[in-house]
């Protein structure tokens, strides 16, 4: 039901004043594909920002995400998170799928299902202590669903949905965060507190890239803009500076 890419506990030091994410000519493709996915992509993120990954459905943004968390390989290029290799540290990388990806239908609490972002620390026979039970219930609290937390997943909105996603993440406590389009179908609270949550991720050092199709308030949400079209990084800047194309683009027209 739920990505759990991590088979094993690897931990190596991050590479001091590397960037926390860094692309070098990336190509890939799905398996089976005639067409490329991502084309020479290259671009690197500092550490403590928040970036959005723009771009049409199509454009290559959930496979460049798969391909940091280990969920895909590169035909060619190289990835580096803090200047190591893809997998060298499983739990420095936290990855939230689209919400479409999760079968909401599954038996599971809310707090179950947030719980298994701290299995990465815990390996696959440990069983979780109080201080991971307590980590749950601090981060439900921080997305306002505490109350939520017996309730089958099934139960949810989209929005608790979406937080519920964002507070797996967040238990894990990693360095990167890598969230694919968590604005989708969401309402205006829940906006609000996952733009508030990257916000103070990133005022402690942590790093987010973000996926997503909504380019209002982009330079109030992030701090860096990659724009991707046909598999490949076509623009970037800070938000101020996209939506001054985005508005210039849309007076020629």
């Amino acid at each position: 039901m739920f990505h759990l890419p991590y088979s094993g506990r690897r931990h190596v030091e991050r590479i001091a004043n590397a960037p926390a994410l860094e692309f070098e000519g990336i190509v890939a493709s799905y398996p089976g594909a005639t067409t490329l996915a991502l084309r020479g992509v290259s671009f690197a993120l500092p550490a403590g920002v928040r970036a959005a990954l723009v771009g049409p459905n199509g454009s290559g943004k959930s496979t460049l995400l798969k391909l940091v968390a280990g969920l895909l390989r590169p035909q060619s290029g190289t990835i580096r998170i803090h200047g190591q290799p893809v997998g060298a540290c499983h739990h420095r990388v936290a990855y939230l799928p689209q919400r479409g990806e999760v079968d909401w239908r599954f038996p599971v609490t809310v707090e179950r299902m947030v719980l298994a972002g701290r299995y990465v620390h815990l390996g696959w026979l440990r069983q979780p202590s109080r201080a991971d039970r307590q980590r749950v219930h601090d981060v439900l609290a921080q997305l306002g669903l505490a109350e939520l937390a017996p309730r089958q997943i099934s139960q949810l909105s989209g929005g608790q949905q979406q937080r519920a996603l964002l507070a797996r993440a967040l238990v894990q406590e990693a360095e990167l965060l890598l969230l694919d389009e968590p604005l989708s179908a969401v309402d205006a609270a829940s906006r609000a507190i996952i733009a508030a949550v990257l916000d103070a991720l990133c005022h402690q050092g942590k790093t987010a890239l973000v996926a997503t199709h909504h380019l209002d308030r982009l330079d109030e949400e992030y701090d860096h803009i990659f724009a991707l079209e046909d598999g490949a990084v076509e623009s970037r800047g800070t938000g101020e500076q996209v939506n001054k194309r985005e508005t210039a683009i849309e007076a020629m027209v």
